[in-house]
């Protein structure tokens, strides 16, 4: 059914579908058409133009949005003025008029077409060049062509937002014009640029991670310049990701996005209960976001802090109100609490993300702190997921577990020995451990740091200049935590493909040009390696191998070596008392996990 609004853009197209009629006939007969004929011609406009109307109808043009008219709509369009003319011809042809042109039919759709295309380029051009008229923000745009048509059709209509020139890392495409936007030079050239054009603002189209971001930030930032960057796929989906946002660390940083088996994840959570310890967390807050997206049943929480897992608590029901969550406050060091919350919801999947990380921290004072949250927690939440008829158990391990120079790595190594041995006595459960590196903004990680040193002015300190380690954003190590749960066979480990290692220094010299600053205004300055810190992270042991998964970037640790004595180390940990000694600790850590090498 037509809608009023649709009706006086119908109705000009019909009487262009009729000029070109009457074109048609005129350029049959070389521009002067016979009286005769030209009765004919009026005795068939009305079907020509309930032709046309018909096809157009059919075809659904008449709810084309003229102001934003593209590729999609001329095509869409093209079918139904083909549609007219056989409905037109149709008509014609079945009223036998007495020595009608054939041509005329042939000519009338072509005609047409031409007419009303170019009828809807004016108005879009008109409708743009008014935006520009009326003012916006110029901003120019940094990538090749076609990375900036996709920048250009993301702005198109905006009234924020005059796209005012292109600089471009490609030679050949120089003084080009794409959209009537000109590529004004190199990425270079940037500066120089927009001091031409009067723009303050870019716009980066390139791919996160790609070199031409990182020169754009070095260059921006030495001329004052705000660099912008669309948001990401998955921000498009928030309310507050309607256009352009500040380039941010994940962006230079950025890889390919993870593809996920959204059929099987949907299948191991859709209507299951699930429980996620240490929910609170960077990487557990992150699962329970990910796992309520697949319609979980319900979402069990636990969390020894009371303010995280209200946190959670406020953005989860605002987010998804129609699940159902349960929020506890417990210890995963207490195993009657654990075991009670776990039964008393009966889940098919729990992760563990509860841990002690921080490895300065648990180097000195704290060591048997990382023994009783790590170790003791991990057997912990292991046995009780058993005991309560859990399908599958997850572990979040690190990379400091390989080859460890501290406790906490060496407590996380020790605590992937013990659910493997849980996997070897509790077949009914699928045990699986998953190994990544650092993930970008969560807490105690160098990021916040740096950016809180920034802030103050500065100095930002580093351990040293050629410490390297993994990063990936929180999403995304949250994203492969899921997939390898769903796909992990009993005490396997995984390994999370980190991609290249980044160098600290380097990560902080794009914080502070982020910032708007630079490292004459904000130094940078060595501190020395801290006890137990490596120059650079390992995701395997030397003798481990790993094995490829159907998953590009997920690959299984073949270990080696005989599990722990469960009941030992649980006895051990228990009797060394509130402050063992250091190296006693030490002493016994490394018989259980002889790969560890104290610094």
């Amino acid at each position: 059914m037509l809608s009023r609004s649709a009706l006086p853009l119908l109705a000009l197209d019909v009487a262009l579908g009729l000029a070109a009629w009457w074109a048609a006939f005129w350029l049959r007969f070389n521009l002067d058409v016979p009286p005769e004929f030209a009765r004919l011609a009026l005795v068939s406009s009305p079907w020509c133009a309930l032709g046309t109307a018909a096809g157009l109808v059919l075809r659904r043009v008449d709810r084309q949005v003229w102001t934003y008219i593209g590729l999609p709509e001329f095509r869409q369009l093209a079918g139904g003025v083909v549609l007219g003319g056989l409905v037109t011809a149709a008509i014609v042809l079945m009223l036998r008029l007495p020595e009608f042109p054939r041509s005329v039919l042939l000519l009338y759709p072509l005609l047409a077409f031409l007419l009303m295309g170019a009828a809807r380029g004016a108005w879009r051009s008109f409708a743009e060049q008014r935006h520009q008229v009326q003012g916006g923000t110029p901003v120019v745009i940094v990538g090749t062509l076609d990375e900036a048509a996709g920048a250009l059709r993301a702005l198109r209509g905006s009234q924020r937002w005059r796209p005012v020139g292109i600089v471009s890392p490609l030679a050949p495409e120089r003084g080009r014009t794409l959209q009537d936007v000109r590529v004004l030079g190199s990425i270079e050239d940037l500066p120089e640029v927009c001091e031409s054009v009067d723009a303050r603002t870019a716009l980066v189209a390139s791919p996160p991670g790609s070199e031409q971001r990182r020169q754009a930030l070095l260059l921006a930032s030495e001329s004052h310049i705000t660099l912008l960057t669309l948001p990401r796929p998955d921000e498009w989906l928030k309310a507050e990701s309607s256009g352009p946002r500040r380039i941010e660390l994940e962006d230079l940083l950025g890889r390919a996005p993870v593809a996920l088996d959204v059929a099987g994840l949907a299948e191991l959570f859709s209507g299951q209960v699930v429980v996620v310890t240490g929910a609170g967390g960077s990487i557990g807050s992150e699962l329970c976001r990910q796992i309520a997206r697949f319609g979980v049943g319900r979402l069990v929480c636990i969390d020894v802090s009371e303010y995280a897992i209200y946190q959670l608590e406020q953005e989860l029901r605002q987010a998804h109100p129609q699940m159902h969550g349960a929020y506890y406050t417990a210890n995963v060091r207490e195993y009657e609490r654990l075991h009670a919350i776990v039964c008393q919801h009966k889940p098919a999947v729990v992760f563990h993300a509860a841990a002690y990380k921080h490895v300065p921290l648990m180097e000195e004072l704290n060591e048997v702190e990382a023994l009783r949250t790590n170790v003791l927690g991990t057997w912990n939440a292991a046995r009780a997921a058993s005991a309560c008829g859990a399908r599958r158990f997850v572990m979040i391990s690190t990379d400091k577990a390989v080859n460890p120079t501290n406790v906490m790595g060496a407590s996380k190594r020790l605590a992937e020995l013990v659910v493997q041995a849980v996997a070897a006595q509790e077949p009914r459960t699928q045990y699986v451990s998953v190994r990544f590196g650092n993930v970008l903004g969560s807490s105690g990680s160098v990021v916040p740091l740096f950016t809180q040193q920034i802030e103050r002015g500065g100095p930002v300190t580093v351990t040293h200049p050629e410490i390297v380690r993994y990063f990936m954003t929180i999403p995304e190590a949250a994203q492969l935590v899921l997939q390898a749960g769903l796909m992990g066979q009993s005490g396997q480990i995984f390994v999370l493909d980190m991609g290249e290692p980044v160098k600290i220094v380097e990560l902080a010299r794009m914080l502070i040009r982020l910032s708007g600053k630079t490292e004459q205004e904000v130094p940078i300055s060595y501190t020395g390696l801290r006890p137990g810190e490596k120059l650079y992270e390992e995701l395997l042991a030397n003798d481990e191998t790993t094995e490829p998964t159907p998953h590009e970037k997920l690959r299984i640790a073949k270990t080696a070596g005989p599990l722990p004595d469960v009941e030992a180390v649980v006895r051990w940990i228990a009797d060394a008392g509130a402050l063992p000694a250091s190296d006693a600790l030490r002493q016994w850590l490394k018989g259980q996990v002889p790969e560890y090498g104290p610094r």
